[in-house]
């Protein structure tokens, strides 16, 4: 087998290969995508290549599963964590990755199949629109307000619509608001288009549907879920996914003092957003996150409350990903209300 430690950059890969049949060791630097792909074609299965988790790869990927190559993804921060020495060049970073191939050290991940990703590119590119959405709407609220109005959700109403059209502006306002309008009817029509879709990516996923049975999480929650999360049982609690989202506090504990700061914010950031937004939803219809969100709220303050209760609304989810459980059933096996926890594991509820 020949085993390659590959460092991988945009317009350049530095590898390091080992053949183990010879035990030879060779550095060459390929330019994309020619060169790379020219090397890798002249190779004879197998071949394994190991490289840190980055972007700007699928094209790598899937040159590597078109020849039967395996890849490996590790954590970069794992990788970078385990070298000693303070001298960092693409050579060494080769060499390094080679080496934690070869000892069985290297850090290995998980890493979602193209279409999962794919399908994750339909969720971003909603996610952008509506911000476009609701940035064009600000602008026009803000010439609306310039102008003595101050309707506020009503602006958008169809008597609201109106008297904004209305409005008299000079010239070059005027032709500003028609454009703002324009971009917002076109927005409005893909944001459709495009929930539509994730109605038909979450019927598709039985897991998504039962999770959407959650109060406060929609199909776009869901769905990113599913294909954030991944297997379920790769994790092994509730507190791995908080960890996995980045939703639990910076710890520097050391001689017996704990010292905890803010959420460390690791993970996906786009499904830290909506688990934050779906769990002010879900406090408002879930009588436990209610009362848990008033609690902290009052004791702390509401941004704490809010990162709290998206946390444990994350939990929630994971169980009913592992268990394949529903809500009800989530509430009838599950959740025990008490001071400061509201969900506790008990057996699984029979059908």
């Amino acid at each position: 087998m020949l085993i390659i430690g590959c460092d991988f950059h945009p317009g350049f890969q530095q590898v390091a290969i080992f053949d183990n049949r010879t035990g030879e060791i060779q550095e060459k630097r390929l330019q994309h995508r020619d060169e790379a792909e020219g090397f890798y074609r002249s190779l004879s299965s197998p071949v394994r290549v190991g490289m840190e988790a980055c972007g700007h790869y699928p094209w790598f990927e899937r040159l590597l599963e078109e020849l039967g190559f395996e890849l490996w993804m590790g954590d970069a921060a794992a990788v970078r964590a385990s070298v000693v020495r303070k001298q960092k060049t693409d050579r060494r970073d080769a060499e390094h990755i080679l080496h934690l191939l070869i000892e069985n050290r290297f850090p290995k991940i998980w890493v979602p199949s193209l279409e999962v990703r794919d399908v994750r590119q339909l969720l971003v590119h909603r996610h952008k629109q509506v911000q476009a959405r609701t940035r064009t709407k600000n602008q026009l609220q803000a010439m609306a307000l310039s102008q003595g109005v101050q309707k506020k959700w009503k602006l958008w109403s169809k008597a609201g619509r109106a008297e904004l059209e209305q409005l008299p502006l000079l010239p070059y306002a005027a032709e500003r608001r028609k454009r703002l309008l324009e971009t917002l009817d076109q927005l409005e029509a893909e944001i459709d288009e495009l929930n539509r879709r994730v109605e038909e990516e979450v019927r598709k996923r039985p897991e998504a549907v039962r999770l959407r049975t959650h109060p406060g999480v929609g199909p776009v929650t869901a769905l990113a879920m599913v294909l954030t999360l991944g297997p379920a049982e790769r994790f092994a609690s509730g507190k791995d996914v908080g960890s996995y989202f980045g939703l639990i506090p910076k710890e520097d504990s050391s001689g017996g003092k704990q010292r905890l700061g803010r959420i460390s914010k690791q993970g996906s950031s786009f499904l830290r957003f909506l688990l934050v937004e779906a769990g002010q939803s879900a406090a408002r219809y879930d009588p436990q996150l209610k009362r848990f969100y008033r609690r902290l709220a009052t004791r702390k303050n509401r941004g704490v409350a809010k990162v709290a209760v998206a946390r444990k609304l994350a939990t929630r989810l994971y169980l009913m990903l592992r268990e394949q459980w529903t809500y009800p059933q989530l509430c009838q096996a599950v959740m025990q209300v008490s001071p400061s926890h509201s969900v506790v594991e008990h057996p699984k509820p029979t059908a």
